[in-house]
């Protein structure tokens, strides 16, 4: 047997076999059934927004428009699916599709940065039916993920101010190195000023963020026998990065900082609160150092940092960790829509689906979202309305290169600003009713027909 990869690094040249088994289970069938070229197209959205969430900022499509330019099968990984055994039964002809070549078909998806509500198609993949099934789990992987971080992270933006710092510092905390990088990205695509993670932070261009850990206190003081010390060690090299002071007793540690500024011995550029009151400690370090800028941080969220607001604290900047990288999942789904211009549907009890390949249009007031409209995608715009969904890929050419990460935060902070307060607040959000075309609602009731005559007539 081959040897066992135990350190199950990632790279592009994987990205064909990460996905699930019944993804390839259900292309082989497709192949042996002669249906693998039909035309399909398949939607992405969400059933139902995560409790206590008004909306959803979409992101992660860039990275799922990297991977579907990327998708190959190479000879060493079909040599590798036919050594499971699984296959044993496929015809040949499975294989040579798997060779034949990448994404070819087409993708529509709203720009990154973009408000969406509930059964709004995020995005529509279609293609051949064997590459539009294939790719629906790596797709549904880095949406669903980036979706929720921005989502969380455009909150804290709305909630904290566009003045305040926010650092997101959830690398060890995240589901994965590589879900850390992607979290990184979406903070920052989302409102957040920095990141912790060096790697994310230089691949996208930006200047990593961060301060001292508690331990570096303790060691240094365990040695000299003065927390002082450590403070006057990290400045020697760091000048002007925050000191954390929580670790004995904060506001003897301001005190001591205090009366060094004074003696115009020291300077304290800024100071990290992680633990205790940070509302009331905010205020006496801010009495103390008036001069120092205050972050807080420990378990810090949407709620934590309104609560901070509320109660007078005096805070420049909030670095968030585990409450943006996990939390409630966004669930969004893939569901065929069409197949060979064939309008199709799920029926499922508490799963039914809208058929047919559709459009999203947003109708504004006064700068503010008013109504969205969910229609065919054949249907036009109302008066003043805007579709949403955009071609994003054409007989799989991207039609643009990547956004610059600075854009799609600009988009994001103007779209959090369209959405109504009712839609915006933390505490019991009003989520917008999207209203359904009359096209649609009619197709949607003829294809229920087809469908239950078809189940009669077996």
């Amino acid at each position: 047997m081959p040897q066992e990869d135990q350190q199950l690094t990632l790279t592009p040249a994987d990205y064909s076999l990460l996905t699930d088994l019944y993804e390839l289970t259900m292309a082989a069938c497709y192949v042996g059934e002669g249906l693998e070229n039909r035309r399909a197209s398949f939607e992405l959205f969400v059933r139902r927004l995560p409790n206590g969430f008004g909306y959803l900022i979409t992101m992660g499509l860039a990275q799922a428009l990297d991977y579907l330019e990327n998708l190959k099968f190479e000879d060493f990984q079909i040599e590798a699916l036919q050594a499971t055994g699984l296959f044993d039964q496929v015809p040949d002809r499975f294989w040579s599709v798997l060779q034949s070549g990448g994404f070819s078909g087409d993708v529509w998806a709203l720009p990154e940065g973009t408000a969406v509500f509930a059964n709004e198609p995020l995005l529509r993949v279609e293609a051949p039916l064997w590459q539009a099934q294939l790719v629906e789990t790596y797709i549904l992987n880095t949406i669903n993920y980036q979706t929720l971080i921005a989502t969380r992270a455009a909150r804290m933006r709305d909630v904290a101010g566009e003045d305040a710092k926010l650092l997101e510092f959830g690398t060890r905390r995240a589901f994965s190195p590589q879900g850390a990088i992607w979290a990184a990205r979406a903070a920052l695509a989302a409102g957040f000023d920095s990141t912790s993670n060096v790697v994310a932070a230089l691949k996208l261009n930006q200047k990593p963020s961060g301060t001292m850990a508690h331990s570096l206190v303790m060691a240094i003081a365990a040695v000299s026998g003065s927390e002082d010390e450590a403070f006057s060690a990290f400045q020697r090299y760091f000048p002007t990065s925050p000191l954390l002071i929580d670790t004995y007793d904060t506001v003897g540690a301001a005190q001591r900082l205090a009366e060094q500024v004074k003696a115009n011995q020291t300077n304290v550029a800024g100071v990290r609160l992680d633990s205790g009151d940070i509302a009331d400690l905010s205020k006496q370090v801010n009495s103390l150092l008036p001069d120092a800028k205050i972050f807080a941080s420990g378990d810090m969220d949407e709620w934590e940092i309104a609560k901070i607001k509320q109660a007078g604290g005096i805070i420049d900047g909030y670095g968030v960790g585990t409450r943006l990288v996990t939390g409630k999942p966004v669930n969004g789904v893939y569901k065929l829509v069409e197949m060979d211009g064939i309008p199709t549907m799920k029926q499922s009890s508490s799963k039914e689906t809208y058929p047919g390949r559709k459009q999203v249009f947003r109708h504004c007031v006064d700068g503010k979202i008013s109504k969205d409209r969910l229609a065919m995608a054949s249907e036009s715009p109302q008066a003043n309305e805007q579709p949403l969904l955009q071609l994003m890929v054409k007989e799989g050419k991207r039609l643009n290169p990547p956004e610059p990460l600075a854009d799609i935060k600009k988009r994001t902070a103007a779209t959090v600003a369209m959405i109504p307060d009712v839609i915006r607040q933390l505490d019991d959000p009003q989520p917008l009713q999207v209203e359904i075309s009359d096209e649609l609602k009619q197709l949607t009731q003829q294809t229920e027909k087809r469908l239950d005559k078809e189940a009669t007539d077996v």
